[in-house]
């Protein structure tokens, strides 16, 4: 897999915050009890799109942002050794201020 991948159209690239390993009680959990981080930090923007009117679609999200996403949604993909998932805008469920 190359080293940097360019997402298409409105689509996103982000890279997953990974949860907490311990319980507020200090239990560790394993790998496989732990649920899927639905937090994730936008890396790549994709080329964006048109609307009905061929005017360009801007993106709600940017480079950086921390962003809520769907738990199921999304490509998982390997860039540079890290996961990281590219998925539509739509999947996107808001940003964390």
């Amino acid at each position: 897999m190359a080293n940097s991948i360019q997402p298409l159209g409105q689509r996103v690239l982000v890279k997953r915050i990974q949860a907490e390993e311990r319980t507020a009680g200090g239990i560790v959990l394993p790998d496989s009890a732990q649920e899927k981080p639905q937090e994730a930090s936008v890396v790549a923007l994709g080329t964006g799109g048109k609307d009905d009117n061929g005017n360009p679609i801007e993106f709600a999200v940017k480079v950086g942002d921390t962003v809520l996403i769907s738990k199921y949604g999304g490509t998982e993909v390997k860039v540079g050794g890290e996961d990281m998932l590219i998925l539509s805008e739509n999947d996107i469920l808001g940003i964390v201020g």
